[in-house]
């Protein structure tokens, strides 16, 4: 494993690294229907949380609509958007990582 691979945290806090993504952490309101494979919450209202590297918050919130939508989840309320430290690495294109559903009533 490379060295960058062992320390990319201390890389990009240190610049010694960079990327044009920000790190957020999403949450959105909406209701789940029949999700995709490697995905479970009963069906019904939920929260739908993920973390990403996004160019801008505008594309959080496009990237959560899309990504939902792609596994079974209708983002129909507010989205909130929290600028976090990552637990990923980023890539070289906007990418999403633990997606994970919360259900309410």
């Amino acid at each position: 494993m490379s060295e960058f691979n062992n320390d990319w945290k201390l890389n990009l806090r240190y610049g010694k690294t960079s990327t044009t993504f920000t790190h957020v952490t999403i949450l959105a309101e909406g209701v789940v229907g029949k999700l995709q494979d490697g995905f479970s919450c009963r069906p019904g209202q939920a929260f739908m949380g993920m973390k990403a590297w996004v160019p801008s918050d505008d594309e959080a919130v496009d990237m959560i609509r899309s990504i939902g939508g792609q596994i079974g989840f209708d983002v129909s309320g507010k989205i909130e958007i929290y600028h976090t430290d990552p637990q990923e690495p980023p890539s070289e294109s906007p990418s999403a990582y633990d997606i994970m559903f919360t259900p309410f009533d």
